[in-house]
């Protein structure tokens, strides 16, 4: 039991994302533009992966979210553009 109760407090923790849109504030260029998006960018595409669709919901990001620039931006990093 001892045993059972230390795996738990040792192993680590998944952490949850928090849907922040100004996390992809990196991307602004290559959502904008035609440059291709950084690597600071895609990673932060990553990591918000799951928040996508709420930002798809949202009325004041939809207009972003759905662009054609964004959805460049998710297929340059390899980010599946989610059909919500």
């Amino acid at each position: 039991m001892v045993a059972v109760q230390l795996l738990v407090e040792v192993s680590p923790k998944a952490e949850a994302v928090t849907c922040t849109p100004v996390e992809l504030s990196p991307c602004l260029g290559a959502i904008t533009s035609s440059q291709p998006p950084s690597t600071i960018c895609c990673q932060k595409v990553r990591e918000q992966r799951q928040c996508l669709c709420g930002y798809l919901k949202n009325p004041s990001l939809r207009p972003y979210a759905n662009s054609p620039g964004s959805r460049r931006v998710a297929s340059s990093c390899g980010v599946p553009f989610p059909t919500c």
